[in-house]
């Protein structure tokens, strides 16, 4: 299994249901194991739920970090 890429397509799906972020935020591996329909080992899940945040953090930080910009920016 790729993780990297893993990692990817499940952060875009739970970015984009409200009801799947909530789960993952309060039981990460049962979200997990709902999106991939299968038991994983506990080594491979916690990759998956550690890859998952820091990506989610840092799209987060990414995104109000954009948002401060335009506070900043110059004026003709």
């Amino acid at each position: 299994m790729d993780i990297k890429k893993k990692i990817e397509e499940l952060v875009e799906k739970i970015q984009s249901n409200k009801e799947l972020q909530a789960q993952f935020q309060k039981e990460p591996v049962a979200a997990l194991e709902s999106l991939l329909g299968v038991d994983l080992p506990e080594d491979q899940i916690q990759q998956l739920i550690d890859g998952i945040k820091l990506k989610l953090t840092a799209d987060n930080i990414g995104s109000a970090l954009g948002a401060l910009g335009g506070l900043f920016g110059k004026k003709d």
